[in-house]
């Protein structure tokens, strides 16, 4: 008997769904819970990959109505009910083990879209030093090493920091998140030689976060960015 049956034996996989012990063991997610996620399915989005009613829309309501300086994004799951209880759990109950099971998925689901983006590291949106003392960890950074991990992409959350701890995002406007984004980030100092990266968050909305990180990586100098995420709101 090896060491791994002893911690699964004392510490047994929780479902990010269900809480309970995912069965058989091996898994991740119960199979059951696994069908009530929300996969993103065709047509998206062209830019940031929110589902649209048909394929001859080529970008969703906010693409259309907000310029946007990434190249283009992928998301897994819609930002369902079941996702934000799963995503709760993670940020506010620390069941950041949870992560394993996304971090796989994205790999598994889109590693040829990720090679095809030809990035040198992947890159998690910070969170304020005061937020990530409260929370323990950022999520964005642990997703995005467990994507590092299965596709040998190296992480960098050094190379771009926040510098401001902004009012929540929730009930605003577009326009009004990202005047409250401005001047939150700023650029690291890993720049050298890096031209291309993926941006690393839980979830995409509106966009605002993922443009305003691209806006400061950009003026540092990195030329491609895109994003990955776990959870897209619907498009409109």
């Amino acid at each position: 008997m090896n060491l791994s049956f002893f911690i699964d034996l004392l510490f047994p996989r929780r479902c990010p769904v269900c809480d309970g012990i995912v069965m058989p063991k091996g898994r991740l997610i119960c199979r059951e819970c696994l069908r009530q996620l929300s996969p993103v399915k065709g047509p998206v989005c062209k830019k940031c990959g929110k589902e649209v009613m048909t394929a001859e829309i080529e970008y969703c309501f906010d693409c259309e109505k907000h310029k946007r300086t990434f190249e283009y994004g992928l998301a897994l799951f819609n930002y369902e009910e079941t996702a934000r209880k799963s995503m709760a759990k993670i940020k506010y109950k620390n069941k950041r083990e949870y992560l394993d099971f996304y971090g796989k998925a994205v790999a598994a689901r889109y590693e040829t879209l990720i090679r095809r983006m030809d990035a040198q590291a992947l890159v998690p949106v910070p969170v304020h030093p005061a937020r990530r003392k409260e929370r323990g960890f950022n999520q964005a950074e642990l997703l995005a090493r467990r994507i590092g991990e299965c596709l040998s992409i190296p992480v960098l959350p050094q190379l771009l920091l926040r510098n401001k701890n902004t009012m929540p995002q929730k009930g605003l406007d577009p326009s009004g998140r990202l005047k409250n984004l401005e001047e939150a980030f700023k650029a690291g100092k890993e720049m050298n030689g890096v031209k291309g990266v993926i941006l690393v968050d839980d979830i995409y909305t509106t966009g605002s976060t993922i443009e305003a990180c691209t806006r400061v990586l950009k003026k540092a100098g990195i030329k491609r960015v895109y994003f990955l995420t776990i959870f897209i709101g619907r498009g409109q």
